[in-house]
């Protein structure tokens, strides 16, 4: 209820918040700093020792969904519509943060999710900008120096330093500032929400009747985004490899396709990233529960192929 709640605060109150949204990268650069507190060089480097899964799940997050979104966008608004450059910047936006929750909660590898996140939103200076370039061009009036100096300042920079004062303080950063680093940069990502949503308030008339039309279109980019991460898992035959892929390949870091998308494009631009706001979570609940009744008839296939065979035997 809170991130609704956010959304609908910074729409109706608009006009009086409207003056804050030059915070939103400060606000997101401490977000990035608190990744980087809980995390350690030597996870990142665990999950490096099995590097095809992560390249796969890197490709499938960075270059099969965007193509998705794009050909998806273009099919229900036209090519040349904001909302497409909408769909792909959700899309090339890093993995989200809460995909790390979602892993430990649902038997994931935590090791592996937190290598993703972390070279994720490392190389989205690249990724970003270079991906808008190469799909849209000319189409879109874009500042691609400006929004790879941003990444730079608000996730790689503040990422880095959270990893290292907790590799130089040897985890003891984590043990004490973590708890404390965590609640805040939950208010600060409630506050990116509203404020964002404040910034995109005034443009609302712009919509029409678009949003009927826009809300399903990005549910099925979500659900699009955990199949393809599960299936691009399947090779290696692993429940925990397809719950952490899958997590990771269908959560976004919404907060920053915001930031990227009010600062950078059309406020229309920006509105199917907020519109995921609503649907990620709720999304990644529902996945859950799929994912354990698909692993679960899995599980009892071959514990029934088991007993066949030692009755046999």
């Amino acid at each position: 209820m809170l991130t609704p709640g956010a959304l609908l605060l910074g729409f109706l109150c608009s006009d009086a918040l409207i003056g804050g949204v030059p915070l939103v990268p400060w606000m997101f650069a401490y977000i990035t700093f608190a990744m980087g507190l809980g995390i350690r060089a030597r996870e990142v480097k665990l999950a490096f020792t099995r590097p095809l899964p992560m390249l796969a799940a890197i490709a499938v997050a960075h270059v099969f969904m965007p193509l998705a979104a794009w050909g998806a966008g273009s099919a229900l608004f036209g090519a040349e519509s904001p909302y497409v450059v909408g769909f792909v910047l959700l899309m090339l936006s890093p993995l989200g943060i809460s995909s790390l929750m979602w892993v430990g909660v649902s038997g994931g590898l935590p090791a592996a999710i937190t290598a993703l996140v972390t070279v994720s939103s490392l190389v989205s200076p690249l990724i970003v900008p270079f991906g808008l370039d190469l799909m849209f061009g000319a189409a879109i009036e874009m500042d691609t120096r400006g929004i790879m100096l941003d990444l730079l300042l608000i996730v790689v920079l503040p990422t880095a330093a959270g990893i290292a004062l907790n590799e130089a303080s040897r985890g003891r950063a984590t043990a004490v500032l973590q708890p404390g680093a965590a609640f805040m940069s939950k208010l600060a990502f409630l506050a990116v929400i509203t404020l964002n949503a404040a910034a995109i308030g005034p443009h609302i008339h712009l919509l029409g009747g678009a949003i009927p039309a826009l809300i399903p279109a990005v549910v099925a980019l979500v659900a699009i985004g955990y199949a393809a991460g599960y299936a691009v898992s399947l090779p290696w035959r692993s429940a925990e490899l397809t719950t952490t892929l899958a997590y990771g390949c269908g959560i976004r870091n919404i907060s920053l396709g915001i930031v990227i998308g009010l600062g950078y494009l059309r406020p229309e631009a920006a509105v199917p990233v907020v519109l995921s706001i609503l649907i990620q979570q709720p999304g990644a609940a529902l996945f859950r529960s799929l994912l354990r009744r698909i692993q679960g008839r899995g599980a009892g296939r071959r514990l029934s192929g088991e007993v066949t065979i030692e009755r046999e035997g």
